[in-house]
């Protein structure tokens, strides 16, 4: 029976999310997908997964796996702070706006204080002032700081910019968290080691993204602080994060990570998005909002022309940071000719509503 086609195999700029598997993940399902072996993780995929992801951070790290970042950022600040805690992060942060309290969900009470920052950054001494702003017993106790890489308008923070985070962390006993849900394109942008970006620079855990990167599902939750991951397994299990057929988690891991896929589509996808920047510089009317150093691009365009390129199929996000500003995301399978025929329709509508 011929399927339907509903418009989904379009390539679309709204999410990262929307693109399919990518072919060494699909392979590494298929391989798993063999026989049968022990459950809830005492497989041997899933012990190669820890250890290749041990090995790419150079560190003998605790490696858990979530079936999403909602899940793997909320369980972690929960075992990073107790409920009378609070986390420090930025006021666009995915934490903030997008998951639904869900850090207050999993650590029962704690709460959020958003700092702005230009560019979707975090300020280290705005960090700094925050952590000890209130120190009664009437008002929440940081517990933590926890910020995106990359962040949620595109921008990339580098090793020295996350350093000073460690060291507001250090000096205030407070955990360091990065919500790592596109890590991938922060690492092929700035092309240094992983271990640089994290754990040198004094990150205590990662949320380790890999849906975003071609994977069907999940994140890799690193604990670069093994004294943060105590019980963090009665945590997965508690919350349905524990998965009973475990093996299909981590063997995408072992896919995406083997002979550096992970890398390559990161790449590729941080490419189109630099395509994308160029072509619509060059367009009149189309103010591109933040510098663009991954794979997002955020353009400021009259109200009419966005109604304009969603009635002509085009799917994107205008509720992403600052409001109203379209968020064009590029992924591991994005083409070319995608990027091209958006610029174009894009172009064609500015002039047409003049």
């Amino acid at each position: 029976m011929e399927a339907a086609d509903t418009g989904s195999r379009r390539r679309h700029f709204a999410s990262d999310n929307y693109s399919g598997i990518c072919p060494e993940v699909w392979q590494a399902l298929e391989e798993a997908n063999f026989g049968h072996t022990p459950g809830y993780g005492e497989d041997p995929w899933t012990a190669r997964a820890r250890k290749m992801i041990q090995d790419l951070f150079e560190r003998d790290c605790e490696v858990f796996f979530a079936f999403s970042g909602t899940a793997a950022n909320g369980l972690v600040a929960a075992s990073a702070c107790q409920s009378f805690h609070s986390v420090l992060c930025h006021e666009f942060a995915h934490l903030e706006t997008d998951e639904c309290g869900a850090p207050g969900f999993f650590a029962h009470g704690l709460t959020l204080v958003t700092l702005p920052g230009e560019n979707g950054k975090l300020i280290p001494a705005k960090l700094a002032e925050a952590a000890v702003r209130r120190t009664d017993v009437h008002a929440s106790r940081p517990g933590a700081i926890s910020f995106a890489q990359s962040t949620e308008v595109g921008t990339v923070y580098t090793p020295n910019e996350i350093a000073a985070f460690g060291a507001v962390a250090r000096k205030f006993e407070l955990s360091l968290h990065m919500d790592g849900a596109r890590f991938a394109n922060a690492v092929a942008a700035l092309n240094v080691a992983p271990a640089a970006l994290t754990w040198r620079a004094g990150v205590d855990v990662l949320s380790f993204g890999g849906t975003k990167n071609g994977m069907a599902y999940g994140d890799a939750v690193v604990f670069f602080n093994r004294e943060l991951a105590r019980n963090f397994e009665y945590r997965l299990k508690q919350s349905g994060q524990l998965a009973s057929k475990m093996r299909f988690l981590s063997a995408q891991w072992i896919g995406i990570l083997t002979e550096g896929a992970w890398l390559r589509h990161a790449a590729h996808a941080n490419k189109m998005a630099e395509l994308l920047e160029q072509g619509l510089r060059g367009i009149g009317r189309a103010e591109v909002l933040f510098p663009r150093e991954a794979n997002a691009v955020f353009v400021k365009l009259p109200p009419e022309v966005l109604d304009a390129l969603r009635a002509c199929g085009h799917r994107f996000y205008t509720d992403v940071g600052p409001g109203g500003a379209a968020r064009l995301m590029c992924s591991w399978d994005t083409r070319e000719d995608d990027v091209d025929a958006l610029v174009s329709d894009i172009g064609r509508l500015l002039v047409e509503s003049r």
